[in-house]
């Protein structure tokens, strides 16, 4: 089965606003809403799953029933500490209403990308199905620039090898529990981003064509591009 994991577990203040960017509203909806039904268009997810703070459950349930109205299935989970540990919240979420199956796909996605199109949500499930790891990129269009210090540049990597990394990050959702479990305490720490983990245990991932478009929305002048696309 394929499961989305929209995942909005954190409570982002850089705004300087007194809630969690993805409730913001972006035209006639909060920004998690369009998120959302940009999965549940999608006719082969099974079910979609909302990884939330604990604190906004409850706010968050009742945007849900506010302004989706569809017959797919849809949950809402509390997050965890970290990103990866709200995505293992969904994990378990969905291994206890369908089991354990070395089949399953997990298509996770950031909830302040609302710009997501159905067709990078297809391609990922394509790759993660046939690559077990994938992840959403665009081509760097400026020059990249490494700095050991912060202060001095160390490198500047040849640009038609980077890429500047979006979401949905997909998986096989068997492999990626069985290589979460096998990190240490320490690693977990370090490795917050699911597909590096796949990297540093030499797991191949595919990359997947993403959208300029497709922006996460994390500053103000992020909002107002945001509002000027809707």
């Amino acid at each position: 089965m394929i499961f989305g994991a929209i995942l909005a577990g954190g409570k982002g203040t850089r705004m300087g606003i007194d809630k969690p960017k993805q409730f913001l509203m972006l035209g006639n909806k909060p920004i998690i809403i369009h998120t959302i039904e940009k999965f549940l268009v999608c006719d082969r997810i099974d079910k979609v799953f909302v990884g939330v703070h604990p604190d906004w459950v409850d706010y968050t349930e009742d945007l849900i029933g506010r302004y989706i109205h569809t017959d797919k299935a849809l949950s809402i989970v509390p997050g965890g500490k970290d990103r990866n540990g709200t995505i293992f919240n969904i994990v378990d979420q969905i291994e206890s209403e369908y089991g354990e199956n070395d089949s399953h796909i997990i298509v996770t996605h950031d909830s302040v990308r609302p710009f997501v199109t159905l067709r990078i949500i297809e391609e990922n499930i394509d790759a993660a199905l046939q690559y077990g790891a994938c992840d959403t990129v665009v081509n760097a269009v400026d020059t990249i620039v490494a700095s050991d210090d912060g202060n001095m540049i160390s490198e500047i990597p040849d640009r038609r090898t980077m890429f500047q990394g979006q979401t949905p990050q997909s998986f096989n959702m068997s492999l990626l529990k069985k290589m979460y479990l096998d990190l240490n305490d320490g690693e977990k720490e370090i490795l917050t981003d699911a597909c590096k983990i796949c990297v540093v245990r030499d797991i191949p991932v595919k990359l997947v064509r993403g959208e300029t478009s497709n922006i996460k929305i994390t500053t103000i002048d992020d909002m107002k591009i945001a509002k000027a696309m809707i």
